[in-house]
């Protein structure tokens, strides 16, 4: 098989990049992997702390990808060990521990998931357990004194910790070596992360130094700001766009995005090259049409043009000619909730799966966001007169037509 020019893949796999430490060995790399027709060996660890994957924590995954296309090994590592650890990075507070049930039906979400980036078929999958549980007390011992805690402490989430007086577990600072200890054991040329793993992945290099190989290249990706414009994209603070979610729950949300954060969502969440992004948004294109684009190129990446389209078409249908969506759920409510043919609007949003607490329906209905056949309630105490085939609309973009069953 052959190779790109070196400087070609290099151009390729510096687009959304922050980091290479460090280019200069990169490019030495990629000239001799071309030369000897070798593929480099790519890592990226994944811990699987939560069932789903959203385009924020997907963007190293597709990094991932990029080197596949150009030839090059995709080595895929499930921290199933070092998810029991919980990484600190970007922490004020010390992880709890999970069970290694809950880990391993994560990872299992995980890699149904990925198939939507990588190409599976082709990617060298590891789990970390597979050293990390045979080693003895002796050899973590060997391992933590490959480290300074001086070293460990120039981590600023650390330094901050510390001098804040917050504590920190022993077993956080061996997060790190557990990263780079992954490395050692699967000889990689390259580790990917984002920005926040750059620490750990140094680490990586430092050992892999240590044990007479030759360093990885270690290469960041930057971190996403959510749906909110504000902090980084997580499932808990609700500004995410999941990998898996629907064409048109995915298109509305994106179509929330700040404008200001419209170039970076376009180079780091969309496959459109830079001169078609460039046309986009200096070329006197009205910001709602760019951010249509960016809606769509996001949904085609996941799923496909067709699918990117009808989500397109559905959102202007909803929200430029306030009509109903054409793909509308329909969710029965069992009769024997309902009393004289009512039910508690709080009760009407968690039996129908709008919410799923009673204090998150009462939040919604108290902010405006709850409407009944474009009756807007406000009274989290009200009851709903159940009418088969009124229509609910929570917030802008969830709608379903309400029935009655058995």
């Amino acid at each position: 098989m052959g190779f790109r020019k070196a400087e070609e893949q290099l151009e390729i796999i510096r687009r959304g990049v922050i980091d290479i430490v460090r280019e200069d060995e990169l490019l030495d790399k990629l000239r001799r992997s071309r030369a000897e027709n070798r593929p480099l060996r790519i890592k990226l660890g994944l811990d699987p702390t939560a069932p789903d994957i959203h385009i924020g924590n997907a963007i190293p995954i597709h990094k991932l990808a990029a080197f596949q296309k150009l030839g090059h090994t995709a080595i895929l590592i499930i921290g199933d060990y070092t998810a029991m650890v919980g990484d600190p990075t970007g922490a004020n507070k010390t992880r709890p521990m999970l069970s290694r049930e809950r880990i391993m039906a994560n990872a299992g979400t995980y890699l149904n998931q990925i198939g939507k980036i990588l190409d599976t078929g082709k990617i060298e999958l590891v789990y970390n357990s597979k050293w990390f549980e045979k080693m003895s007390f002796s050899e973590i011992i060997n391992l933590a004194a490959k480290i300074t805690v001086a070293r460990m402490m120039e981590r600023d989430d650390f330094t901050q910790r510390y001098s804040s007086g917050i504590p920190i577990s022993l077993h956080e600072l061996l997060y790190p070596l557990m990263q780079g200890y992954d490395s050692l054991m699967v000889k990689s040329d390259v580790e990917l992360g984002g920005t926040d793993q750059l620490f750990n992945l140094l680490v990586g290099r430092d050992l892999q130094r240590d044990w007479g190989l030759e360093p990885q290249v270690a290469l960041t990706t930057p971190l996403l700001e959510g749906t909110d414009g504000q902090k980084k994209m997580s499932k808990s603070l609700g500004n995410y766009i999941g990998i898996t979610e629907e064409p048109a729950q995915m298109f509305g949300k994106a179509m929330s995005i700040r404008d200001d954060l419209m170039k970076k969502y376009f180079v780091l969440a969309t496959d459109l090259d830079e001169k078609s992004v460039d046309e986009l948004l200096h070329h006197d294109v009205h910001p709602r049409e760019a951010k249509a684009e960016l809606a769509k190129a996001i949904v085609a990446r996941y799923w496909d043009t067709a699918a990117a389209e009808r989500a397109s078409e559905e959102f202007d249908k909803v929200f430029k000619e306030h009509k109903l969506p054409e793909d509308l759920p329909e969710i029965l409510l069992p009769r024997n909730e309902l009393k004289d043919g009512k039910i508690w609007i709080v009760k009407l949003l968690v039996s129908s799966g709008f919410t799923k607490t009673n204090g998150e329906a009462r939040r919604l209905v108290a902010q405006g966001g709850v409407s009944i056949n474009d009756e807007i309630f406000k009274d989290a105490d009200a009851e709903v007169n159940i009418i088969p085939g009124m229509v609910v609309k929570v917030g802008k973009r969830r709608f379903a037509r309400i029935g009655v069953g058995d």
